[in-house]
């Protein structure tokens, strides 16, 4: 328990260190590449990383299969096994690679007629786009070994390298955008940094794990052997898929039904959100693993007990991030970018819901992975099937703001009430009301405070001009309101208390 936790810790503190370096580069970079490369060229990019985000759906969810059938062998430090699992995945990973990129060429045939009426050149269109392909390819091919690392409880290893080669392409492509303006050159310094992370990371990882052998020539007969990993990667496939649409498709779908402008207006807003997303996930796949390893130990007590203040603590950074974003949103993009780039309130309250349903969902599907419970195809293909739906019927009248209400309409009742349930009478093996008992008490403080900060807002907005009272009116009201937030969940939860005797521990 205690290395499971240490591990953790040490997972979170270097995550977070990087989260800090790279949340002001993408704020300043952000800047520069909306002055120096324009706004229609940043919407581009976004719209073709969408197109590729879809390719990457042939992954099938063998990554996630695979992590969960690693967890016993490297308890049980089974090294024989983690190698043949490894070769699996180095095999299947190799196939996948070949298949995007096939995918990814068939795709792009049709770039004249979905670009027909863009001012950028078609030129540039393939250049960035295959350029993005072969960085994705390269992923899938090279850099396979980094899920052993995160089952093992070591993502800090992952972060270091990976995170240390993005913060230096973004500052060689600053000074790229800056200086030439020259989007070729732009392209080219991303497939060269993925090129030289993947050379680096695989000569690390051979260090640290120098007893790996993987061989991928023997993966496809070791698929016999392991016939449940295909089994679990189907079962995730779908998950997949709904992901996909209803986290990952917006610059496609604001392309679509508004403008390829208007994915750099909404991507802006994007950058914050997916910021305070990457957050969260620092400390859930600083977890992951850890979770993984509680379970497959049988302590039942112990299993609950943590979920509660896991629980806890998801609630605390909800309530950071969705009381700030209330709060200073629409003052902080008139500071960075300028008040051309705003869109209307509505849309802000609409991702603030989008993100709330999101996030909190977050501990259940951690214990859902962990798990192994991925036979719930049919609520995937629901909430897909809903998506779709709603966006389609939405979208074409309302913009940006039908996109969001068909993802709201969509996982709201499959989140909040099928995966809880889910979990607790499938794998925990508690009865759903249990979980009901525990979380009233979180939805009804957090809500109560989000109403808080909705009047708040009425009286700060038009008060803020510039980051110096961004700072001012934060210490005045956000920081108040946390404090009295986090007395309240300690009051009036059981992991909070869990929480807080953890840290006394300490």
């Amino acid at each position: 328990m205690g290395e499971r936790v240490h591990r953790s810790i040490v997972n979170v503190r270097v995550g977070l260190l990087f989260y800090l370096l790279s949340l002001f580069l993408a704020f300043f970079s952000r800047k520069v590449f909306l002055d120096c490369l324009g706004a229609e060229f940043i919407g581009l990019t976004g719209t073709l990383s969408n197109i590729l985000n879809f390719l990457n759906v042939a992954e099938l969810g063998i990554g996630t299969g695979i992590t969960y059938f690693l967890y016993k062998p490297l308890q049980s430090d089974n090294k024989q096994q983690v190698n043949e699992i490894m070769s699996v995945l180095a095999y299947l990973y190799r196939m996948i690679g070949i298949i995007i990129c096939v995918a990814g060429l068939s795709v792009s045939l049709a770039f004249p007629f979905i670009f027909e009426h863009q001012e950028i050149s078609l030129p540039l269109i393939y250049f960035t786009f295959y350029s993005f392909l072969c960085s994705s390819a390269l992923g899938y091919i090279l850099n396979y070994k980094q899920l052993l690392v995160s089952a093992n409880q070591r993502q800090f290893l992952v972060n270091i390298c990976f995170q240390t080669i993005g913060i230096l392409q973004s500052l060689t492509q600053i000074a790229i955008a800056w200086y030439y303006q020259n989007l070729y050159l732009y392209v080219v310094v991303g497939l060269i940094y993925t090129i030289l992370g993947c050379i680096i990371f695989n000569s690390y990882i051979d260090r640290v794990y120098p007893w790996l052998k993987v061989e991928p020539s023997k993966g496809r007969a070791l698929l016999k052997v392991y016939p449940d990993i295909l089994k679990k990667s189907r079962q995730v496939f779908v998950q997949r898929i709904k992901d996909f649409i209803l986290y990952r498709s917006d610059q496609m779908l604001v392309f679509m039904f508004v403008s390829l402008k208007m994915v750099a207006f909404y991507d802006n807003y994007m950058i914050i959100v997916n910021k305070f997303i990457y957050l969260v996930n620092i400390l859930s796949d600083g977890m992951n693993a850890g979770i993984g390893n509680l379970i497959a130990e049988g302590n039942k007590k112990n299993t609950m007990k943590v979920f509660w203040e896991l629980t806890a603590i998801r609630f605390i950074i909800l309530g950071v991030i969705l009381f700030s974003f209330l709060l200073f949103i629409q003052p902080f993009v008139c500071c960075w970018i300028g008040e051309e780039y705003l869109l209307e309130n509505l849309i802000v309250y609409l991702i603030v819901i989008n993100l709330f349903i999101m996030l909190s969902r977050g501990v259940v599907e951690m214990y859902i992975s962990a798990c192994g419970l991925f036979g719930d195809v049919w609520a995937a293909w629901t909430e897909l099937a809903l998506n779709l739906i709603f966006t389609f019927a939405l979208a074409p009248f309302l913009g940006i703001k039908g996109i969001l209400l068909g993802k709201i309409i969509s996982i709201f009742f499959i989140a909040l009430f099928w995966k809880p349930y889910y979990l607790f009478t499938h794998g925990l093996h508690e009865r759903y009301s249990t979980y009901w008992r525990g979380m009233l008490p979180y939805y009804l403080i957090f809500f109560g405070f989000i109403a808080l900060s909705l009047c708040l807002q009425s009286f700060t907005s038009t008060l803020i001009q510039g980051y110096s009272d961004l700072f001012l009116y934060g210490c005045i009201t956000l920081l108040p309101l946390l404090l009295v937030y986090l007395l309240v969940l300690y009051l009036f939860t059981s992991g909070m208390k869990y929480f807080v005797a953890r840290l006394h521990r300490r």
